[in-house]
C-alpha cells in the first residue's frame, strides 16, 4: 500500500516534532514516521539543559564565541551565529508551551553552569530537561493532529531521477512493507550511540536516517569527531549529567586530588567535554584511577539540593552501581556520547540530495564542530529542527510530486525476505554488533593512532563479510525484532566505516579527534571538513573550508 505527504519526516525526537510541527503551520500536509512512539524517543536522555543568551549581561556574541572555541574552530560560524541569535526566542517559545523550567528564588527562570561556558546560561528542568520539552512538544504535536506512523521502522529513501520522492518502511505490528511518498523528507533520526560499546545511548540508536540517506547519496560530513561524555557510570554507561559538575561536583582520582587544576585550572571540572574526557582518561591509562574509573563527588551538595535538582542521576546511580551519591563518590569514566558528524545540510537543513533534508543529531550542519557544548543539542533540535520544516514545507508546496512505484516496494520485500530466508551458519547480529562496538570503543576512542586506526579498518571488513551471512532466527511477521537488528546492523557498519576512515584521514588532534600519533592542531592543513559519499567500494573523500565570519583560530585553553 503506497500512503501519501506532502512532507513527511523521519524521526519523532525533538528535531522531529518540531519540524513536523513547523512544516504543518506552513499548510501544507505532514507526517511523521518513528520505530518508536514518539515520546519514548531518545531526546528524554537529555538531562542537564537548553542554553540560550537571556540574562542580564549576556550576549548571543558571547554565547556564539563560545560555540565556536568549544569546537576547536572546526565549527562553520554562520550556523552558529543562527544557532545563539535565535536561542533566546526558542527557549521563550519552548516556556510558553508549557515547559515547567526550574526557577531561581525570585521566581525568574534558572540557571547553571556548563562546561565550556563563560558564564551560566544553561536553562533546565531538574536533571530531566530533555523529557520535559519532549512531552510538552508532543502535546503540541497531538493537537495539531498531525498523522503518526509509530512504530514503522524506514528501510530506504526512494530516488526518482536522483530525486527524493519517499520511503519504504516496515510496519513492525503488521510485519508488511510500505511506501510513502513525500514531496520533501526530512531525517531527524537521532544518532548512531550503539555504533560503540558502552554508550550512554538508547538502544534505539544505530543511525539508521544517516546510514539510508548516505546509501542513497547524502554527503556525511565531520564523522571522526565522536564525543565522549566524561560521567558515565561504571559498568552500564548510564549518563551522569554535566549539570552534577555545574551545580558543584568534583572529580577526584584515586589520591582524592582534583586533577582538572592540572588540564584546565581555570575553569576546571567545566572545561569543554573532550578536555575534561582526555583528562579522565590520563589518569586512568597512567594509574590515578580506581579499576578504570575516576570519582564525581556530590556529597558537599547536601541531599536537599541533590534530590531537588539531580535527582535522576541519583536514582540511577544507586539503581545501577549501587552508590547513593549523596553519601559516597562515584565511579564514572568517559563514555560514548554524541557525534558532532552526520548528514552534511546547510542552515535551511538542505542535503546534497534534492527533496532531502535533515536536522538534529542526524544532521551535521557543523555548529559542533570537532566538539559539542553541553546544553547546545537540544537548542540544535528546535532550532534547526524548525528550519529544516519550513524549508521542507516551502519546497514541497511548489511541487506536484511524484508516487513510490510499485517495483520499488517490490525489490526492497525480495531484499528483505533473502534476508530472512538466509541459512544458519552461526553468524549472529548480536555478536556482530558487540564485536564492532568494542572494537570500535577500543581504536576510536579517547586517544587515536595510526595503527589502532588501521586494525579498526581490518575489523569492520571481517565484520561485513561476517553481516553477510548473519542468520535471523525469527521467521514470523509481527514485531520481528530479529529482523530489525539485522537491518540496523547494516546501517551501523556503513557508519563505523565513515567514522574509521575519517578519524584515519585526519593526522592532526582537533576537538574531540585526539591522535597520539599526531598530538598538535594543524590549522594550515586541518581547517577544513571532511565529506563522505557511499560507494560499494569503499567512501570517496572529499574536503571543503570552514566557514569563518569573525572568530579566528585561537590557541584553545580552559
Amino acid at each position: 500500500m503506497i500512503y501519501r505527504h506532502d512532507v513527511l519526516v523521519v524521526g519523532a525526537g525533538l528535531a522531529g516534532m518540531r519540524a513536523a510541527i513547523a512544516a504543518q503551520q506552513h499548510g501544507v500536509d505532514v507526517a511523521i514516521v518513528s520505530k518508536v512512539y514518539p515520546v519514548r524517543s531518545h531526546s528524554n536522555a537529555a538531562q542537564g539543559g537548553i542554553n540560550a543568551s537571556l540574562g542580564e549581561g549576556d550576549t548571543w556574541e558571547s554565547h556564539a564565541y563560545d560555540t565556536v572555541k568549544g569546537s576547536d574552530y572546526l565549527g562553520d560560524q554562520d550556523a552558529i551565529e543562527i544557532l545563539a541569535r535565535e536561542a533566546p526566542q526558542a527557549v521563550l517559545e519552548l516556556e510558553h508551551w508549557g515547559v515547567n523550567f526550574s526557577r531561581d528564588e525570585t521566581g525568574h527562570l534558572g540557571t547553571r553552569n556548563f562546561g565550556g561556558a563563560s558564564q551560566a546560561r544553561t536553562y533546565f528542568v531538574a536533571d530531566i530537561t530533555g523529557q520535559a520539552l519532549l512531552q510538552i512538544m508532543f502535546e503540541q504535536l497531538v493537537h495539531s493532529g498531525l498523522k503518526m506512523y509509530n512504530e514503522w521502522f524506514v528501510t530506504s529513501l526512494v530516488l526518482s531521477e536522483n530525486r527524493v520522492v519517499g520511503v519504504l518502511a516496515i510496519d513492525m505490528r503488521s510485519g508488511q512493507l510500505h511506501g510513502i511518498t513525500a514531496k520533501s523528507v526530512v531525517i531527524a533520526s537521532g544518532g548512531m550511540g550503539r555504533v560503540f560499546e558502552p554508550s550512554t545511548n538508547a538502544l534505539i540508536c544505530t543511525g539508521d536516517g544517516m546510514a539510508i540517506a548516505y546509501r542513497a547519496g547524502a554527503q556525511l560530513m565531520d564523522m571522526e569527531m565522536m564525543q565522549y561524555h566524561p560521567t558515565t557510570l561504571k559498568g552500564s554507561g548510564a549518563l551522569l549529567t554535566e549539570g552534577a559538575r555545574g551545580e558543584g561536583a568534583y572529580l577526584l582520582n584515586a589520591a582524592g586530588d582534583r586533577f582538572m587544576k592540572t588540564s584546565a585550572p581555570n575553569k576546571m571540572e567545566l572545561a569543554s567535554r573532550d578536555v575534561v574526557s582526555r583528562a579522565e582518561q590520563t589518569e586512568i591509562n597512567e594509574g590515578r584511577g580506581v579499576d578504570g574509573c575516576v570519582f564525581l563527588d556530590c556529597r558537599h551538595l547536601g541531599r536537599d539540593l541533590i534530590m531537588t535538582k539531580l535527582g535522576q542521576i541519583h536514582e540511577l546511580a544507586l539503581e545501577l552501581a549501587g552508590v547513593d551519591i549523596v553519601k559516597d563518590p562515584v565511579p564514572v569514566r568517559p563514555g560514548f556520547h554524541y557525534p558532532m558528524g552526520g548528514i552534511k545540510t546547510d542552515v535551511f537543513g538542505e542535503t546534497s540530495v534534492p527533496g532531502l533534508y535533515a536536522a538534529g543529531e542526524a544532521a551535521c550542519v557543523s555548529i559542533h564542530g570537532g566538539n559539542r557544548l553541553g546544553a547546545n543539542s537540544l537548542l540544535d533540535t528546535v532550532i534547526y529542527g524548525r528550519r529544516a520544516g519550513e524549508a521542507a514545507a516551502e519546497a514541497a508546496a511548489n511541487l506536484a510530486g511524484e508516487d513510490v512505484s510499485d517495483s520499488a516496494v517490490r525489490d526492497e520485500e525480495r531484499r528483505i525476505q533473502d534476508l530472512v530466508d538466509r541459512p544458519d551458519r552461526g553468524q549472529f547480529a548480536a555478536k556482530v554488533r558487540w564485536d564492532m562496538g568494542i572494537g570500535m570503543v577500543t581504536n576510536c576512542g579517547v586517544f587515536r593512532e595510526q595503527k589502532g586506526l588501521e586494525a579498526c579498518g581490518d575489523l569492520l571488513h571481517d565484520l561485513k563479510e561476517r553481516y553477510t551471512q548473519v542468520h535471523v532466527g525469527d521467521k514470523g511477521r509481527v514485531f520481528n525484532t530479529n529482523l530489525l537488528s539485522v537491518l540496523e546492523l547494516r546501517n551501523m557498519l556503513d557508519l563505523a566505516e565513515a567514522v574509521q576512515v575519517t578519524a584515519l584521514t585526519r593526522t592532526e588532534s582537533r576537538g574531540a579527534h585526539t591522535r597520539t600519533d599526531y598530538p598538535e592542531r594543524d590549522d594550515e592543513h586541518w581547517l577544513r571538513h571532511i565529506l563522505l559519499e557511499y560507494r560499494d567500494e569503499g567512501p570517496a573523500v572529499s574536503y571543503r573550508p570552514v566557514t569563518i565570519t569573525q572568530w579566528e583560530p585561537q590557541v584553545r585553553t580552559y
